[in-house]
């Protein structure tokens, strides 16, 4: 952005607002004070009470991913009370319980975007750290209030609460929606769920609330007891014991790969049935090796997915209301990000930090 443009943009976002940044490629997060723009007539402004980390928060902190732009507040999983509506809205009302997913903005007009899948518009907005319509740069939940199109608006049901909300708008979609457009959804099905972090204990809860038998695959035996009696899975198979995978061949009708790390692909395939179908949702840093041949054999499928549109989304949260679906979530205070993220790197937590904003945040304005 010019000079220029970011004089128009401030003078166009006089809401005061607080939250914490990463300031450079370091990670580390510190207060930071900023303005949101005013709340337009298709906007809906909402006090953040809660805020789930993802690991996606902190590629973006370290610009991992090479596409930061700081100073950067991180947070697609925020969820609150809202406070204002503009003149135009529709679907909420002052009070109501709302959230905020990975997407804030899209085209409207794509063939995507008619099919109510605004995640895959070219032209979607990220939450935050892309810039906005108006030229300003977005930024998101680690903060106290939030403003937006009230079509990227979810609603919360009253009996969910905010804090399991929070993760599902990010790690709820990402394994519901692949769930559901692969057709691993109906009673009876048996569904593989590779990795056991925070996509994954997820798509454990939703496979199980949707009918399935599950079978949870991981390279860790330590997990085995957390899957089948915390998780209610239906059994566990250790991805580098070759005698455990040998006897669970061909019995899956489908697998969601949560991992993100580099891992072989062969193993699982061999795990299919013919017709199945291996769903990738996490996103290893290096191209992962396809071998063709057990594709051919049994006319398996390897594909991907990318969060869900707004109906979807909505739907998604619904389903986790109704159905009781709440992610393990530990929460902190904001003052503890940093350490929060340094545990998130090792893998340190079972399975969602949530950070409650509403209580907090304001301890650090002091």
């Amino acid at each position: 952005m010019n000079p220029t443009m970011t004089r128009l943009a401030e003078e166009e976002h006089p809401n005061k607002a607080f939250g914490w940044a990463a300031r450079d490629s370091s990670g580390v997060l510190s207060p930071f004070k900023f303005s949101r723009r005013a709340t337009g007539e298709k906007d809906v402004a909402f006090k953040v009470l809660y805020c789930g980390i993802c690991h996606s928060d902190l590629h973006m902190a370290k610009n991992e991913w090479g596409m930061s732009v700081y100073p950067l507040v991180p947070g697609h999983e925020l969820v609150g009370e809202v406070t204002e509506v503009g003149s135009k809205v529709q679907k909420f009302n002052v009070g109501d319980r709302v959230g905020v997913g990975c997407v804030v903005g899209s085209c409207h007009s794509c063939d995507s975007c008619k099919n109510n899948l605004e995640n895959y518009c070219p032209k979607s907005i990220l939450t935050y750290g892309a810039e906005y319509h108006d030229g300003s740069i977005t930024y998101g939940g680690y903060s106290d209030t939030m403003v937006a199109d009230e079509h990227f608006i979810v609603r919360i049901p009253d009996n969910l609460p905010l804090d399991v909300a929070g993760p599902l708008l990010c790690a709820g979609i990402t394994v519901y929606s692949p769930l559901r457009y692969s057709g691993l959804d109906k009673p009876g099905l048996h569904v593989g769920v590779v990795g056991l972090g925070g996509l994954g204990h997820v798509a454990v809860k939703f496979a199980k609330a949707m009918g399935a038998k599950v079978t949870v695959i991981s390279t860790s035996p330590s997990k085995k007891k957390e899957a089948l009696e915390n998780l209610v899975a239906d059994s566990f198979l250790v991805s580098r014991d070759q005698d455990q995978l040998q006897g669970a061949t061909g019995t899956l009708d489908g697998i969601i790969d949560t991992v993100s790390a580099q891992h072989p692909l062969f193993p699982l395939l061999g795990l299919l049935k013919s017709h199945g179908k291996l769903v990738l949702v996490g996103a290893p840093e290096k191209p992962l090796e396809l071998p063709v041949f057990p594709l051919l054999q049994g006319r398996k499928v390897v594909g991907g997915s990318l969060i869900g549109g707004m109906k979807e989304t909505q739907e998604m949260i619904d389903f986790a209301a109704k159905h009781n679906v709440k992610p393990d979530i530990e929460v902190i205070a904001m003052e503890y990000v940093n350490t929060a993220m340094e545990r998130l790197l090792k893998a340190d937590v079972k399975y969602r930090f949530v950070i409650d904003i509403g209580n907090t945040l304001k301890a650090t304005t002091s």
